[in-house]
């Protein structure tokens, strides 16, 4: 649904206010886990001042309508504005794509169960899709997946392992995804569950994402057949309405990330000074800088065109992946320069700089690797060349 420009932006100030003021201190707050990420604790102290600010998860309204998507980006690219920004607000992965899965096609005892919940912020939740390389299992290739589920009476009973699965430990909620013999299901869980093991969780580049990216083991997890979405072999089928917006969503966040590190590199350029003058007044500096409001606004328009391609009622496939490639690539330009044009400064953790540059670096990955879409958008190359010749 739409609520118009004025109420949009209304509630995006409200949102850039709190993080600006009150989440942004916050970086410096010492509750880390063992990988740096902000842990439980420190998430739900941040959800409760937003809850208070009234801005905790503002892109879906109190009747549980959800935003356009062209007004989520206004909104999600101020809650960016800080890498706990989203986890305050409750517009983080993969909590915000999975609100939006379960509030489109959940039934509403799924909803009032398991997405409640989650708008709420009070609890966070896991995707469990990808599966590990080294077994040949599902990652860019969903086709590959080797979890099974099989019904048993009026349960379906699922075994098989995950891989860097976002937030599993400490997730309240989970949507895993197995092969049946009539295809790819999709089930809601409460977790934790015994049968539900974390065998590891690695360190990685990223950060800024609580309970990190886990490897975990199913064995033998019953779950109710009324907690599969849809019917068996519908799986893919409830994927695609979630793949696209979840795709933009995480352009949103990350485009305010970067609109963040270039104001501190900004600022760090024009109190700088070295041979003479400011480091702004030099041109290799400067030009690094004028190049980041280049790709700051495309990023802006690409993630603005695809989200009204969304709002017209358009999967998306293409117009996401071509948003996902330009969008990760342009903001991977910018967090660059930004560490460049602060020198030894940049490489730090005094600002938060260094690590938007990893969460990019991250982010150029997950949701489907560059190379992928693009490879994506080559077979549609192909495919529309072969029905306008007939082939």
């Amino acid at each position: 649904m739409s609520i118009g420009i004025d109420k949009t932006l209304e509630i995006a100030d409200r949102v850039e206010r709190f993080v600006r003021e009150v989440i942004v201190p916050y970086e410096r707050d010492p509750r880390r886990d063992h990988h740096d990420a902000p842990t439980d604790e420190l998430v739900m102290e941040m959800r409760e001042k937003a809850r208070a600010a009234g801005v905790l998860t503002p892109h879906i309204l109190p009747d549980g309508r959800h935003l356009s998507q062209r007004e989520t980006a206004i909104v999600l690219e101020r809650s960016g504005l800080s890498p706990l920004g989203p986890l305050a607000c409750n517009t983080a992965a993969p909590d915000e794509g999975n609100m939006y899965l379960l509030g489109k096609v959940g039934s509403p005892e799924i909803k009032e169960r398991f997405l409640k919940p989650l708008v709420e912020g009070r609890a966070r939740s896991a995707f469990f899709m990808t599966e590990p390389a080294a077994e040949g299992g599902a990652g860019s290739d969903p086709s590959m997946m080797l979890t099974t589920c099989r019904p048993d009476g009026n349960h379906w009973v699922i075994n098989g392992r995950k891989a860097f699965i976002t937030g599993a430990a400490g997730a309240k909620v989970g949507i895993v995804m197995a092969k049946a013999d009539e295809g790819a299901c999709m089930f809601l869980v409460d977790l934790p569950d015994p049968a539900i093991v974390i065998e590891r969780v690695p360190n990685t580049i990223d950060s800024s994402m609580p309970g990190g990216h886990a490897t975990i083991r199913i064995d033998n997890l019953r779950v109710p057949a009324d907690q599969m979405l849809g019917q068996a072999g519908e799986g893919f089928k409830y994927a695609q309405v979630r793949l696209s917006p979840a795709r933009l969503s995480h352009c949103m966040r990350w485009y305010g990330a970067c609109v963040r590190a270039n104001e501190i590199a900004t600022d760090y350029a024009c109190r700088r000074h070295a041979f003479g003058k400011a480091l702004v007044d030099h041109e290799g500096v400067g030009f690094m800088l004028a190049e980041n409001l280049i790709d700051l606004k495309q990023a802006e328009l690409m993630i603005d065109w695809c989200a009204g391609v969304l709002d017209s009622g358009y999967l998306g496939t293409a117009e996401s992946s071509m948003a996902k490639v330009a969008v990760s690539e342009a903001l991977m330009r910018i967090a660059d320069r930004c560490v460049q044009v602060m020198g030894g400064s940049g490489v730090t953790g005094d600002t938060i700089v260094e690590q938007v540059f990893r969460e990019v670096r991250a982010f150029r990955i997950y949701d489907g690797p560059t190379e992928v879409h693009k490879w994506s958008l080559a077979k549609k190359v192909k495919r529309d060349w072969k029905a306008a010749h007939g082939g």
